[in-house]
């Protein structure tokens, strides 16, 4: 894991989402510190997933909560007012409320279909980005099956920025390779 942050942060990512779904609080606050100390002068911001609490203890920037995490309301009571909230949202509805709330970025998908969440919602397509923009004025972070074949489409379709979990895993591809070719085409 800490070899795999390094890369990213060499090859130049802004911002980290660290995701530990099964690990305990213990696990995650080790985790998070070999992570934040591989930062060392550079521009990156961490957001920890789900666990205001830990994002908190961990000093890191922000927090990104789910449908069945703390609202972000919840989530501003335990971050306070500077650090980051990002919430994950599926449903026209379901933007229409965050940008509403206390989240500081909205993220909406699955936009194509992935393999790294066993219970995703139904993909919304380029469509599904299209009607989230129309609604909202807060950043708009497009997930699920983020490629570099379709990054650039997502962007046009209305997303400020993407998620990429998949694509960065190839086997045989270079997490630096892949990264520089994410920002070239987001740029």
């Amino acid at each position: 894991m800490e070899e795999f942050a390094k890369a990213l942060l060499d090859a130049g990512a802004t911002l980290l989402q660290y995701r530990d779904k099964n690990g305990t609080p213990q696990d995650v606050l080790r985790s998070a510190a070999l992570i934040q100390g591989l930062l060392a002068g550079r521009e990156c911001s961490l957001i920890m997933n789900d666990r205001a609490d830990l994002a908190v203890l961990a000093g890191w920037d922000g927090v990104h909560v789910g449908q069945g995490d703390l609202s972000p309301e919840d989530a501003r009571h335990v971050v306070g007012p500077t650090r980051l909230i990002g919430v994950s949202t599926h449903t026209q509805e379901q933007v229409r409320l965050a940008e509403l709330s206390d989240a500081d970025y909205i993220a909406i998908g699955p936009i194509f279909a992935t393999s790294t969440k066993a219970d995703a919602e139904p993909v919304i397509g380029l469509e599904g980005v299209r009607r989230a923009r129309a609604l909202t004025t807060r950043p708009l972070v497009a997930i699920g099956g983020i490629t570099r074949a379709n990054a650039r489409g997502v962007v046009d379709a209305g997303a400020d920025s993407v998620a990429v979990i998949s694509e960065l895993l190839v086997e045989g591809a270079a997490v630096e390779k892949v990264v520089g070719d994410f920002l070239d085409l987001l740029r």
